[in-house]
Order: C-alpha cells, then structure tokens, then sequence
C-alpha cells in the first residue's frame, strides 16, 4: 500500500495538483484501507496542526513583509545602497544585490522582494542601458537573499518543522546571506565591466552623504536587530516577535516614514493572508502525510538505510545538497522542505550533525530551487512582469545558479559559516 501511495502523490504532483491538495489525496486510500485508524483521524490531525501557537510566527512575518511593501522603507534603503555601491560599474545591478540584502532583514520572502524590485528599480536600470535578461537574472538570484537573512520564513517553517531553535535558526543565516551578497557583487562587476555598464554616481559618497542616508535608514535597519536581540534575552518568544516585527513594520512606516494610508490596509492584509493559507495548508497537509509516514515507520527504515551506507557526515550533506538541487527544479522548495525534513531528521542527529547547520543549507537549497528551471516560481514571476522569454531568461540565471552553488558547497566544507553567530549568541 505504501508504494501505492507514492505512486499517486508522484501523479498528482505530474498533472499540477497542487501540494497541499495533493498531500491529502495521496493518503486517503491508504487510511481508508485500515480499519484500526478512523477516517476522522484525518480531519482531527489536519486541524490539530493549526492549533500550535509558535505557528502563528509565520503570518506574523508574512505580514510585515506585506506592510514593507507600502511603508516606504524600500525607498529608504535604496538611496542607502546607492551611496554605499553606486560609484562602481554596473552599479544599478550591485544595488540591487544590496537591497535584497537588506531587505532579507525586514520581508523575509524573496518572491516578495523579486516582485518589489521589478516594480521599483528594473525600470531604471533599463533606462541606464542594462539588458533585460541581465535585470531579471540579477533580481531573482539576488531574491535568494531574502530567503536566508533573518526574518526568513523558510528557518522558522524548518524549525517548527523539526523541533529546532527558532532563534538560533535565525541567527544562521547572517554570515551566508553575507556570503551570497559579496558573491553576487562579484560576478556583477565581471558582468558589467563585460559589458560595459555605467555607474550610476562619479564619485564615492561623502562621509556626510553616507551618515544622513544611514540616519534615515537606521529605523528600518534596526528591525532585524531588534528581532534577534528580543529572542536572544527572552523579551518575546519567536511567534510573539513576528507580531513586534509587524507592529514595528507599521509604526515605522505610519509615523516615521509616512507612506501607509488607510487605504493601504486592506491589500496588506489580503496580501498576509493568501500567502499565509497557502503555507498553513502545506503544512497542515504534511502534517497527515507525516502521520502516514510515521505509521508505515518510513523514517526509522530511511534512517537505518542511511546510516548503514553513510557515516560520513559531508558525503550526507553532498547528497542532500544534490537531493534539493534536483527536488527543487520540479517542486516548491517550501512543500518539499515541509514533507522532508522530518524523514531525514532522524538521519541527521544519528550522524551527529548539528540540525541548525543542516537547516540551514536546506532552507538555501529550497530556495535555490525558485530560479532553477523548469519549474522555478521566481521565474514566472518575474518574466511577465518584465516581459520576456523564460528561455532568454534562464540562460542568464546560469552564472548565478552557479555561484549560489558554490556559496551552498562552503557551507557545507566549512560548518563555521553557519553555526558561528548561532553559538556566539547562544553559547
């Protein structure tokens, strides 16, 4: 019956079910096929999952990033990152690395920030010159970012997932958001003295230049500081810092920066709640899938497999850096991190890898899998945007494929990368 329902779920995914729906669908005959476990054990299950309090963190974070998009900080932290990278060529493309760098610390989601970007600052840079599949490859790989700096949706999904400290999730993901940044920014300056892009300023900004735009930045710059701060020394708990994000979020952008409207409320929340019941649903729909896989004892048989074939831990973190790589070009990176990570948790503390450096490279290559073809997210979203061919497209997100790739190897040859800050913080 087991190989049934793979071989189902297998369909449903082929023919463009969606997950949650699919989740469910699968394990139906199976329960329906045993008569020690009532059907209501579904419904009962599915609503359970709901009823966890640390899962009210992610609408809280959805909102906040849906509250940035009205707020004004965007603009703020542009001029910012114009006088920080604009007198060097190709300047536009290294802003727009650097916003997403910045912005990873307040939306958290990086179809959020590709969608942002398009709007905001592409139209420029294709004013200045710079090729359409260039703006559109720099805007989704850089959108990645977003995915890995703290508030990432994706570390708080992985760690109510897996039992796992929100915080020091959070924490994580500083030095290899740092990472993917100065990598992209190299191979934006290669591209653009390539290609001949201008600079967008002559002259480095001045010291003064540089503090009144950092003044003005410092109300949006501080969120992430306050976030990892409050969780660190106990002022809130993880769900209880997604609500201070959101509330600082409007505050700041009702009272300092002046931008929200009342009219402005209603599509933030409309906004907060589809995506919110998006990942809710996968969610609650893993949950039942997971009961299935607990039953059958998936895991544990998994687990003993594994560990009787790899005891190596990085030759396990090489497959499953390979396993997302390939996961991630047919299925949403989230969905699959939600279905797998609890099966191969087992594996990981049997083999003594610490779970937040393991999160952590898995949540990346979840979101790797947003611009990888043929099914990544963020390239349908941002080529109607722009108005293009996928096809031109993706053979200018290669290189940048690549590099994150590479970012993604460093992680896991070098685990200080990702668990230095966590222990610096948490001991």
């Amino acid at each position: 019956m087991t190989t049934v329902v793979v071989i189902l779920l297998c369909a449903l995914f082929i023919i463009g079910i969606p997950v949650g729906f699919a989740l469910i669908i699968a394990v139906i005959p199976y329960f329906a096929t045993i008569d020690s476990v009532p059907m209501q054990v579904i419904i009962q299950r599915f609503i359970a999952s709901t009823e966890s309090v640390s899962l009210l963190a992610i609408p809280f974070f959805i909102a906040a990033g849906s509250i940035m998009t009205y707020s004004g900080i965007t603009d703020v932290l542009m001029d910012l990152a114009e006088l920080l990278v604009g007198h060097i060529r190709g300047a536009l493309g290294h802003v727009n690395v650097v916003l997403s760098a910045m912005m990873g610390g307040l939306s958290g989601s990086c179809a959020a920030d590709a969608a942002q970007d398009c709007k905001i600052l592409v139209p420029t840079m294709l004013k200045k010159g710079y090729d359409k599949p260039f703006c559109a490859s720099v805007t989704a790989a850089s959108s990645l970012i977003t995915c890995i700096i703290p508030p990432s949706i994706g570390m708080v999904v992985y760690a109510y997932c897996t039992d796992t400290s929100v915080g020091k999730m959070l924490a994580s993901g500083y030095i290899p958001g740092l990472l993917m940044c100065v990598s992209q920014m190299i191979l934006v300056s290669r591209l653009a003295k390539k290609r001949g892009y201008p600079v967008s300023r002559e002259k480095r900004a001045t010291a003064k230049e540089f503090f009144t735009a950092l003044r003005k930045s410092l109300w949006a710059l501080g969120l992430p500081v306050l976030l990892i701060v409050g969780l660190r020394f106990g002022v809130f708990s993880a769900t209880e810092g997604g609500a201070v994000c959101a509330l600082y979020s409007l505050l700041v952008g009702k009272f300092v920066y002046k931008k929200i409207k009342r009219e402005h409320i209603v599509p933030i929340l409309r906004d907060a709640v589809r995506s919110s019941s998006t990942v809710m649903l996968v969610m609650c729909a893993a949950n039942i899938f997971s009961y299935f896989l607990s039953w059958e004892r998936i895991p544990q048989k998994i687990s003993t497999a594994l560990a009787a074939t790899i005891s190596n831990p990085t030759v396990f973190m090489l497959m499953v850096v390979a396993l997302f790589l390939i996961i991630g070009m047919f299925m949403d990176g989230t969905s699959a991190m939600i279905v797998i990570a609890p099966i191969f948790a087992p594996v990981v503390k049997a083999l003594g890898i610490d779970m937040v450096y393991f999160g952590c490279i898995m949540v990346l290559c979840c979101a790797l899998g947003a611009i990888t073809p043929p099914f990544g997210a963020v390239i349908y979203l941002v080529s109607p945007l722009l108005r293009m061919r996928v096809t031109d497209f993706i053979k200018e997100l290669l290189p940048f494929i690549g590099v994150t790739i590479l970012v993604i190897l460093i992680m896991v040859f070098l685990p200080q990368v990702v668990t230095f800050i966590p222990n610096l913080i948490y001991g």
